[in-house]
């Protein structure tokens, strides 16, 4: 896979499948909302591409320069990471539940050019973009409008780049700092993500691959997006989850393969039966720990379909633990290791045998089928990725056959509905609220959603704090899911021998 991911543009294969597959369907969007659906052909949306690169390119956007945008699921962020990767600039998505405030130490950091947002965010905020060449998605000036701006452009392609990107995209990730760190992603890592996918769940032309993962997220991206490319299928993007949707939104599109994970799950669980619920097209579930073996049967059963288990990070790019696509599957083992891939289990003194419970870590190509380091951090990169290997900071053991198993996250991650959130970055913006002394956050169990955010406070002396005033705080600073649900008040934290708050006890 990554001898036949080597050298490759992504447009080496897009070109290809517009030429072999012109009047193919490649995305479906559904914007329920609105009430909408929208296609594209192959040839419809390549030519949609050019526009846009064209567009890109009269604003003076080129070669290198990065371009931040944030959008909702739409057909517009699909169209500006094709073209962006056109003409070789540098796409840098911003959570679409993400602050100004979060969206700015971003833009900051990549030194982006040009920022494309929805009109929806800029009603937050109208200067959200002060000071960058800013389009709108969604807006009525004529003068920033995407769509309108668009429409004046050629529908031929810019000259076509040889060589792979050495960084198309800067994907910002929560990590245990307060800030988040800037991943950088190859076009390279792209190409190798689509084969790896492919193999993953067997893609064929054929298939209709749904999700409604944020268009901003790597799984949406790199398990998505990049193998319906590869294999010449059909991408089904709906705009927003909805429990009460969703499976009838699959069944209505045709979907062969759905991506999913545990909060989808969950709640999908807790609607009324539906009737022709268990009939569908459906042949896999591309899906994300955690769940367990009977909430997992009883899913599989009552939606009459199979779950394909993954393990993997943004760093690492795609379910690099996974179930294979055929042999045995052996739940609640996250799975085994794929091509392309080696992992071990590494203790304080070096690697550990069967059954110890140790570090999960990945060795594989930087730069191919793992990131290519950290933007603007090149000493992080040379300290996270030594000989290939990577540290996942999650931790788990391998038994005798190769099975590898999950047990527990590193103690400053939160893993919520998906995304992670830097406990350092909730506890610096809590410690800037008045009358708090001390904080200390974690990750505590919840049904639905994986992981809740709990602040535990100490207050200072004589002072009073609101919760519901300090939950109003947090908005102007945290995007909604890194805001802690959980809070409680204590005289002081527990602390080891060394002064080390120890939040084992907290959780």
């Amino acid at each position: 896979m990554i001898t036949q991911a080597q050298g490759l543009t992504l447009f080496d294969i897009w070109d290809s499948q517009v030429r072999l597959r012109p009047q193919a369907e490649f995305l479906v969007y559904e914007d329920h909302a609105c009430d909408t659906v929208r296609t594209w052909t192959y040839r419809e949306f390549d030519e949609e591409i050019n526009r846009t690169s064209n567009l890109f390119l009269s604003r003076g956007i080129g070669a290198g320069d990065a371009v931040a945008v944030q959008l909702n699921n739409c057909p517009e962020l699909i169209e500006c990471i094709f073209a962006l990767c056109r003409i070789g600039a540098i796409y840098v998505p911003i959570h679409p539940e993400y602050t100004v405030e979060e969206a700015r130490t971003i833009m900051a950091d990549c030194d982006a050019h040009t920022l494309v947002i929805e009109q929806c965010f800029l009603d937050f905020d109208p200067a959200y973009g002060e000071g960058l060449d800013t389009i709108v998605v969604g807006g009525d000036c004529v003068d920033v409008c995407f769509t309108q701006l668009k429409q004046t452009q050629a529908i031929t392609a810019p000259a076509r780049r040889v060589e792979p990107m050495p960084i198309m995209e800067i994907l910002y990730t929560s990590g245990t700092t307060s800030a988040p760190k800037g991943v950088m992603i190859t076009e390279q890592n792209f190409v190798f993500s689509g084969y790896y996918v492919n193999w993953q769940l067997q893609m064929r032309e054929t298939d209709r691959y749904v999700t409604t993962m944020a268009a901003s997220h790597v799984n949406m991206q790199l398990s998505a997006l990049a193998p319906v490319v590869t294999a010449g299928a059909t991408l089904v993007l709906l705009r927003r989850y909805s429990a009460r949707r969703f499976w009838t939104q699959v069944r209505k599109h045709g979907g062969t393969l759905v991506q999913a994970m545990a909060m989808m799950a969950k709640t999908m669980m807790a609607q009324p039966v539906s009737p022709g619920e268990t009939e569908h097209d459906v042949r896999e579930v591309h899906y994300f720990l955690p769940m367990s073996a009977a909430d997992k049967e009883r899913f599989e059963a009552r939606f009459n379909v199979r779950l394909l288990n993954n393990y993997g990070s943004t760093e690492d790019l795609v379910g690099v633990v996974t179930d294979y696509p055929t042999g045995p599957r052996n739940w609640p083992s996250i799975g085994r290791v794929g091509p392309g891939y080696n992992a071990r289990i590494m203790g304080d003194d070096g690697e550990l045998g069967p059954g110890q419970v140790g570090e999960i870590q990945i060795q594989g190509v930087p730069g191919v089928s793992l990131m290519a380091g950290y933007w603007k951090k090149p000493e992080l990169t040379a300290q996270t990725l030594v000989d290939g290997w990577l540290p996942t900071g999650d931790f788990g053991y391998v038994d005798e056959e190769g099975w590898i198993y999950f047990t527990d996250r590193h103690t400053d991650i939160i893993k919520r509905s998906g995304e992670n959130i830097s406990c350092a970055e909730v506890e610096s913006v809590l410690a800037r609220y008045p009358g708090i002394a001390e904080v200390a956050v974690v990750g505590v169990e919840d049904s639905i959603r994986d992981q809740a955010v709990k602040a535990a406070i100490v207050a200072e002396p004589g002072a009073r704090i609101d919760v519901d005033d300090l939950t109003e705080f947090c908005r102007s600073y945290l995007a909604y899911f890194k805001i802690p649900t959980v809070i409680t008040f204590l005289d002081a934290l527990p602390r080891g021998t060394y002064g080390k708050v120890l939040k084992s006890e907290l959780k």
